[in-house]
């Protein structure tokens, strides 16, 4: 009978007081001796450990130098399996803990609680409410900011038009915002003949492609983009 190949894991550890670090502390000796032996009833093989050491549980996940050294590590291999002792150790504020599973989870990374495996696949009360929380706040933080950039918009616009100038606010940058002299060359090789006759559109473009003018594909200009620039 074939024998069941194990899934690759990382463990995480955490201890929230400098006074329960130390090889003479029990917590991190705890931690490891539930993960492992949940990783060996559950098929897992423990590839690598990382250790936060005096961090709260508090603190967001993002700011956590041992969780950031096991993300660069995920990121390196196969490890898509992170397991912690309980959710507590992972973070014992309800916030931080979900939208730090929210995030390993958009990044295809499954976290497991040793104590109790569908803790965070399981779609709880307080999970589910968290989780409007958040979307609101998120939704309102986008239609702020929404507002304040039409605002700023409408400011600059305003500003605009009271000093005689030509009104634009916002949308794509023309050719000649981005490079005036390119604009300025394009018109005088468009506008002075060559041998009794003008320059090609095409050719207006291989000429500035020449001297170095490019669009952003590094491609020479199409004709429709040299017909914009004379336009300008």
């Amino acid at each position: 009978m074939a024998r069941k190949q194990l899934v690759e894991a990382v463990a995480y550890f955490r201890t929230s007081s400098a006074t329960n670090v130390g090889a003479d502390k029990d917590s991190e000796k705890r931690q490891r001796a539930a993960i492992e032996a949940f990783a060996k009833r559950a098929g897992y093989a423990l590839v690598d450990t990382f250790y936060d050491a005096d961090v709260r549980g508090s603190d967001p996940v993002d700011v956590r130098p041992g969780f950031a050294a096991m993300l660069d590590r995920i990121a390196g291999n196969c490890t898509r399996t992170i397991i912690v002792e309980t959710a507590n150790r992972f973070s014992r504020d309800l916030i931080v803990q979900e939208t730090g599973h929210r995030f390993l989870k958009d990044q295809g990374i499954t976290l497991i609680a040793a104590d109790s495996p569908e803790t965070f696949v399981e779609d709880t009360p307080t999970s589910v409410l968290i989780r409007q929380i958040l979307g609101a706040v998120s939704q309102f933080e986008k239609a702020s900011l929404v507002a304040k950039l039409k605002g700023a918009r409408e400011r600059k616009m305003k500003a605009q038009a009271a000093a005689g100038e030509k009104v634009k606010c916002g949308g794509r940058r023309s050719y000649r915002e981005l490079d005036g002299a390119m604009v300025d060359l394009a018109r005088k090789l468009h506008r002075y003949p060559v041998n009794g006759r003008r320059r090609s559109l095409r050719e207006v473009s291989a000429e500035l492609a020449a001297v170095g003018h490019h669009a952003s594909s590094g491609r020479p200009f199409g004709a429709e983009a040299v017909k914009r620039m004379l336009a300008q």
